[in-house]
């Protein structure tokens, strides 16, 4: 099956006073837009502030998106911990000023948008707040693709009346799609099953890039063969097949992807928008999007993109990770190792740490590499190196052992997992059926700072960031923290355009003190050199 077939006019015949109005295709492909949330979580430690996305908003909302993703996964994090705002508003405003686009969010299924396991009541709580916020698509994914820990959350959504998206985590046990546990057969029961729970939609996360093109189009025609609701793929460009990746699922017929806004695209997050659309002209996938329209929110994007330059990612040539390929690590989880090192003074050992957490995958069961699994691991790899094999375990990694994330892909190694739990029975059902309720509680604990639900889940997921913020929010405790002041908080342009006249003068010889007066020694070296 090959959808990618001629439009009502040809890419050929297509002059460009033509292109506005050019006609319908009958099968467009739909855009997730990720740059208000994936985009720059991917690409700028999701520093974007609030008000420079509202600045855009009423021109994103012309862009005809199939929907928006500006919610969830580490937005809430960072909005409160290092931006000084609220989580909550974000959304609230993005809705008035985009009222035509549906607004989407990331959510981790039982752990929301946090790092554990909530109670049934606290998800229940947060897909209401996050409704009434504006939130109309969930996509909602597990870091072990345990369905149970989606059912919970895909229930709260349906009784709201929102669409909800079932996401399945792509992962490898070796180089392509096969093998004994990530196979075809693997993503297909995985899909039926969310299907069956009430999925409005499916996603296949590549949360790593790994997906190979003709992987992607063999996976997306099973899925198509099989399931009579759409199918979604999101895939980031870390390897370098996202592009490739995103045209093979068009021919085998997937009907929404993934895609940021050049700025925020490429590299560690999705494909480009713009280059998708023009490619697609002339074919019964095309878009419809209108590529001046989407250059008008580029150019506006790029007037604000220099306050964030600071959190791009320049220490290598390449804006790819090909290395990906061989040891499969996503970008952010190398970013955070490679973090963890340099405190630690022991960055040399890096090789190392990838070469156990290629071990430590196996012995956990092969988890895809997402979050919290992805953080758990690698911490514990960092550990194993410098310390010794499971001499130290954190928590969390003896709650994944014990069961209390779900269950794993595969199974865990019988002799760690012996070692960690001893005489203890691992937990086999649905993790959340042993936690109690937590809201009423951190309603008490919380209400010298919080004023409505909305602060008291702010707490229950943030219970030492958050409290700081609302103190902040509510004018309890005015004292701004060093988290909301450069470098781990962006710059203003006023400040990037002075640091810019700065380093001018430097290179220029303009700045006092800055020229340097060649050694004797180099003058003549300089004298005996060849000319070029």
């Amino acid at each position: 099956m090959n959808e990618l077939e001629n439009g009502p006019i040809l890419a050929k015949d297509l002059a460009t006073h033509e292109v506005k109005t050019r006609p319908k295709a009958k099968n467009p492909v739909r855009i997730c837009d990720t740059t208000f949330r994936d985009g720059h979580q991917s690409t700028l430690a999701t520093r974007m502030r609030t008000g420079d996305m509202e600045w855009m908003a009423a021109e994103m909302d012309r862009c005809g998106f199939y929907s928006m993703e500006v919610w969830g996964g580490a937005t809430f994090d960072v909005a409160h911990r290092f931006l000084g705002e609220d989580p909550w508003d974000r959304p609230r405003k993005l809705k008035k000023l985009m009222p035509s686009t549906p607004l989407q969010m990331l959510l981790r299924g039982q752990n929301l948008v946090a790092y554990r396991n909530y109670p049934d009541d606290v998800v229940d709580a947060f897909v209401d707040q996050a409704v009434e916020v504006g939130i109309d698509i969930f996509r909602v994914f597990d870091a072990l693709n345990d369905e149970r820990n989606h059912e919970r959350a895909a229930r709260a959504i349906k009784r709201c009346g929102k669409h909800y998206q079932g996401a399945i985590c792509y992962s490898l046990t070796q180089p392509r799609m096969g093998g004994p546990i990530y196979n075809l057969e693997y993503y297909l029961k995985k899909a039926l099953i969310l299907r069956e729970m009430g999925a409005d939609s499916i996603c296949v996360k590549d949360q790593a890039g790994l997906i190979s093109p003709y992987d992607a189009f063999d996976l997306v025609k099973a899925l198509k063969e099989n399931l009579k609701i759409p199918v979604n793929l999101h895939t980031h460009y870390t390897t370098g097949q996202a592009s490739m990746s995103v045209l093979k699922a068009i021919e085998a017929g997937v009907d929404i992807v993934d895609a940021a806004l050049s700025p925020f695209a490429l590299r560690s997050s999705e494909p480009a928008v713009e280059p998708l659309v023009v490619a697609l002209y002339g074919t019964n996938r095309d878009t419809g999007l209108d590529i001046e329209q989407l250059l008008k929110c580029v150019q506006m994007l790029e007037q604000v993109a220099p306050k964030y330059r600071d959190f791009l990612d320049s220490s290598a040539m390449s804006v790819i990770d090909t290395g990906a390929l061989l040891h499969q690590i996503p970008g952010g989880m190398t970013t955070n190792l490679v973090a963890q090192l340099r405190q630690l003074n022991a960055l040399d050992k890096l090789s190392e740490v990838r070469e156990e957490t290629a071990r430590i995958r196996a012995e956990f069961g092969y988890p895809p590499l997402v979050t919290p699994t992805s953080q758990i691991v690698g911490a514990q790899a960092v550990q194993n190196v410098l310390i010794g094999r499971y001499k130290l375990l954190s928590n969390e990694a003896r709650e994944y052992l014990s069961g209390g994330y779900g269950k794993p892909p595969s199974a865990v190694a019988p002799d760690i997992q012996k070692s960690v739990l001893r005489d203890k029975v691992p937990i086999t059902g649905r993790p959340a059926d042993l936690l109690g309720p937590e809201l009423e509680k951190a309603k008490e604990e919380s209400k010298e700072f919080a004023r409505n639900v909305q602060d008291v889940l702010t707490y229950v997921l943030f219970p030492t960031t958050g409290p700081r913020f609302l103190k902040y929010k509510y004018g309890i405790d005015r004292t701004i923290p060093d988290d909301w002041k450069p470098p781990r908080a962006p710059k203003t342009l006023e400040e990037v355009k002075k640091e810019d006249e700065l380093i001018a003068q430097v290179k220029s010889g303009r700045l006092k003190g800055s020229e340097r007066k060649p050694s004797r020694k180099k003058e003549k070296a300089k004298g005996n050199r060849p000319s070029m």
